[in-house]
């Protein structure tokens, strides 16, 4: 069953925002300093909750978001900033922006908030993204790995069991979609959840994508409960213990989120 967050989009809009604003900026004010009149990018911008916060501070926004009702949903969350001109929705696919005519210019900062492990060809959006960073620009990125307990988001299955069962997702694909068709779970919700499996990303494979396209670490935050939690299940977000971030290959299964800023290397 999906949680109630997830049916409500005006709680999941406002949960977003105040989420971003309480514990994303901070941490890119770390070593980012966040100012009016800043360019800023989201990339999978959903409908706009995140995109509000930065929008809040003064900055320029720019959403992309490939869903058509999405976007439509970003564009009320931002009518204010869309009218006054400080800020635009396009439902587009990030790959056929054309920077001479539909961007104004490159941007200070680039977020992608839980979007990275959606992405088919992880390496390719990268890359991309060296097209609209200014020199000295950043890059935000948070997800869950995907080994983490609900890295396959099954908490959005409409079966009540299966949505609160945690690392079920991590089975073969053949024994997991006979699961999901067992307990009757609709063929596109299937296919979705699948699709999850195709993308899902560690740590490990992050960090090394990065390094093959020139990218270096600014600043990076291991959540053992991820701050989202906060709104969703009323948990203190709680940064994961020291060793355990340490560990190689484990950490993903007992990290809920991941928060980097990353720049281009010189």
């Amino acid at each position: 069953m999906a949680f109630e967050f997830h049916k409500n989009r005006d709680v999941y809009v406002a949960h977003q925002r105040t989420n971003a604003s309480d514990y994303l900026i901070p941490f890119i004010e770390k070593t980012f300093s966040i100012e009016p009149g800043l360019r800023v990018m989201e990339i999978g911008c959903g409908e706009g909750g995140v995109l509000k916060a930065f929008l809040d501070r003064g900055c320029q926004g720019v959403g992309i978001e490939l869903s058509e009702g999405k976007a439509k949903r970003a564009r009320q969350t931002l009518r204010e900033e869309i009218t006054s001109g400080r800020a635009v929705v396009m439902n587009k696919n990030i790959y056929d922006i054309d920077m001479e005519s539909d961007l104004d210019g490159l941007f200070d900062l680039i977020i992608l908030k839980d979007v990275i492990e959606h992405i088919h060809d992880q390496d390719a959006i990268l890359k991309r993204m060296h097209d609209f960073l200014k020199p000295g620009g950043s890059i935000f990125f948070g997800f869950p790995p995907w080994q983490m307990p609900f890295g396959g988001h099954q908490q959005v299955l409409a079966h009540k069991w299966l949505s609160k069962t945690p690392y079920f997702h991590l089975l073969p694909v053949p024994l997991y979609r006979g699961i999901l068709s067992a307990f009757r779970e609709k063929p596109k919700a299937i296919e979705d959840i699948l699709e999850i499996k195709e993308t899902g990303i560690s740590i490990e494979r992050f960090e090394r994508l990065l390094r093959k396209n020139k990218y270096s670490i600014n600043s990076r935050t291991f959540y053992l409960i991820n701050p989202i939690y906060k709104f969703k299940f009323n948990l203190k977000p709680r940064v994961q213990f020291g060793l355990i971030a340490r560990i190689p290959y484990f950490r993903n299964f007992v990290t809920t989120c991941m928060y980097y800023l990353v720049q281009k290397e010189r």
